[in-house]
């Protein structure tokens, strides 16, 4: 029998054992690639049929997947992201990280369409994948060095210099909670440790080479799609190259929804120091990118002494200079990069990171921890120096630092007294530079998150408060008038599902947001790629799939509808900027939470029903809700 060649992935999943060393090749059918496409959906397929409830993210037992997704390597913008899951240290539930750059179009290319690994190897090692043939390499030499200097190792040990690259540094070594993977040194699948579970598991890196991407079924229609994006990305996306996603900062301090001060203020005084503009005109060097994509978001920037920052690890973001600059009340760009070039090189989440230190800097303000415990350090809001020392310390894990690389939650039970109070977190992951207060649907996104607070499978209320692009794409989905920002209702929970599964599809896809394909050009890329006659409807389905399969992960581990809740300080009302006097009000967080989980099919009490697994085709999944 002739088998009809896939288009758009391998048909090939690579599975590595590093508990025995071994090494083999799954080769699933169109049907589970059509059913999970990827990313998200597929990291939550293989932990709900692969490992047993309760175990320690930590062991052995946990799998470590890399996911691109269908469209991944194609040549087209956005397309060159990758996902990355497990069970979260950080969370004890779903973990699922997304980042860009070249490594998961490498993947591709090289033959394979994910890569699971399981066990624990006995000493060091890293993962080499050229072409089809996967060996595994001693990285004993690797361990303790940073993402930089792992890759040009392998790189002199190999004879390669395009290897791409997925690694961690000293923090995921050291098992730090919300360690991260790095792709290529600067780009960085950021959420919920993976960073720790790859240190767990003693795999230092996985270095990736291919020469021959999956065949594409409508060629012509990919190379249309492309001369699109070529002729309209400025249009619709200068933005992101002009200021990358700092660009945000301004208006959110406008609006007051710049989190500051561990999230007891939405403005920030400093702020006009530490802007995308400011950024542009005066540390920027170079605009990096990722596969195929000509907006050129990234930032690379140069900073001299005291700070010594170099353009190889590039720059920050809008949420490492929210959670390191207003976050912790500092108005120098200087700090946050150093702070930022830290974390890339020895893998740690920027969020988590910041939020943690400035978890701290209120417990130091309040007296529940001294110079004492800092080792001497003036742990005070608005100290750039002492932020960057702390940075240095949560890798190491050393004094505070050791409290600290924990997460928030655990930490503050450490700490005791009232500092539960200043710890901002849901489900133990700390709240991305978003404010609850003014976005009040993305405040429901936070809190029924399987992976925890997290803003990129969320909606973002001002996109859809006027009239624009943001409402102009919603009309596809039938949702037709613009919302107030903070208006919080039944309409806010439908805004939520149909933005998040929609966000979720993405995740699966795996394909970046940035680029403008919206919700008309999406399924034509899908189509062009795979020859799928995908619809958005299909893709809508495929986000609640994958939001629901993570859900009921999240379920058989323990979790219920009470930890879908919001930090209390959230529920507060700010006392001054332009938002002073609005809060979460908390009967209507809660009203809205359960109009969310009727919408997504689920029951009074979170749980998906039988008849809404079935409808989305994981009925298998019923035995996993608890």
């Amino acid at each position: 029998m002739v088998t009809q060649m896939p288009y758009g992935y391998n048909g090939r999943i690579l599975r590595v054992n590093l508990s025995n060393s071994s090494i083999r090749v799954d080769e699933p059918d169109e049907v589970f690639y059509r059913t999970y496409f990827g990313g998200t959906a597929l990291i939550a397929y293989f932990l709900l049929k692969e490992t047993k409830p309760g175990i320690d993210p930590l062991s052995p037992d946990n799998l470590l997947i890399f996911a691109p997704g269908v469209v991944t390597g194609a040549p087209l913008a956005g397309s060159g992201r990758n996902g990355v899951g497990g069970k979260s240290p950080l969370t004890g539930g779903f973990g699922d990280a997304q980042g860009g750059g070249y490594f998961g179009a490498e993947l591709k290319h090289a033959g394979f369409d994910a890569v699971i690994v399981e066990g624990q190897a006995e000493k060091p090692v890293y993962l080499l994948i050229v072409d089809g043939k996967a060996e595994i390499k001693d990285a004993s030499g690797l361990w303790g060095k940073t993402t930089a200097e792992t890759e040009e190792a392998i790189r002199q040990e190999t004879g390669e210099r395009v290897m791409r690259f997925a690694t961690i540094g000293p923090a995921g070594e050291n098992l730090v909670r919300y360690a991260c993977v790095l792709n290529d040194v600067l780009h960085a699948p950021g959420r919920t440790g993976m960073g720790a579970v790859m240190g767990s598991k003693k795999l230092k890196a996985v270095a990736v080479r291919g020469h021959k991407g999956p065949e594409m079924a409508n060629p012509e229609k990919v190379r249309e799609l492309g001369r699109w994006m070529t002729e309209n990305w400025k249009g619709l996306a200068f933005g992101m190259y002009d200021v990358g996603t700092a660009g945000t900062v301004r208006p959110l301090q406008v609006s007051g929804g710049l989190p500051t001060y561990n999230f007891r203020q939405g403005h920030f005084d400093g702020f006009e120091a530490i802007t995308g503009e400011t950024m542009r005109d005066t540390i920027l060097v170079n605009r990096g990118t990722c596969f195929a994509c000509p907006i050129h978001c990234k930032r690379e920037v140069r900073v001299g002494p005291p700070w010594n920052v170099e353009p190889l690890y590039g720059g920050p973001e809008y949420e490492t200079i929210a959670a390191f600059g207003s976050y912790c009340g500092v108005g120098d760009l200087g700090p946050i990069a150093k702070a930022n070039q830290l974390c890339n090189a020895h893998g740690l989440d920027t969020i988590s990171t910041g939020v943690a230190i400035g978890f701290a800097m209120e417990c130091f303000e309040n007296g529940l921890i001294t110079e004492g415990d800092t080792d001497g350090l003036r742990l005070t809001f608005g100290n750039g120096e002492a932020m960057v020392q702390m940075v240095e310390k949560i890798v190491r894990r050393e004094g505070l630092g050791d409290v600290l690389a924990e997460g928030v939650k655990r930490a503050a039970e450490k700490i005791g007294g009232k500092a539960a109070d200043y710890a901002i977190h849901v489900k133990g992951q700390e709240l991305p530079m978003h404010e609850p207060r003014l976005k009040q649907a993305l405040g429901i996104g936070y809190a029924v998150s399987p992976t925890g607070a997290d803003h990129c499978h969320n909606v973002h209320d001002t996109s859809f408060a006027a009239e624009g692009p943001g409402i102009n794409r919603m009309r596809s989905l039938g949702f037709l008038e613009p919302l107030p920002a903070i208006e919080l209702s039944a309409r806010k929970s439908r805004l939520l599902h149909y933005v998040s599964s929609m966000t979720h599809a993405s995740d699966c896809l795996v394909i970046c947001f940035f680029p403008p394909w919206g919700y008309d050009k999406t399924p034509e890329v899908v189509s062009a790629v795979t020859g799928w006659n995908t619809s958005v409807f299909e893709l809508f389905k495929l986000g609640e799939r994958a939001a629901t399969l993570a859900r009921v992960y999240n379920l058989r581990e323990g979790f219920t509808s009470a930890d879908d809740i919001l930090p209390k300080r959230i529920h507060s009302q700010l006392t001054s900027g332009p938002l002073a006097g609005v809060g979460v009000d908390e009967d209507r967080f809660h009203t809205a939470v359960r109009s969310y989980y009727e919408m997504m099919g689920w029951n009074s009490d979170g749980v998906p029903t039988k008849g809404k697994l079935d409808e989305l085709n994981i009925g298998w999944a019923a035995s996993g809700r608890g």
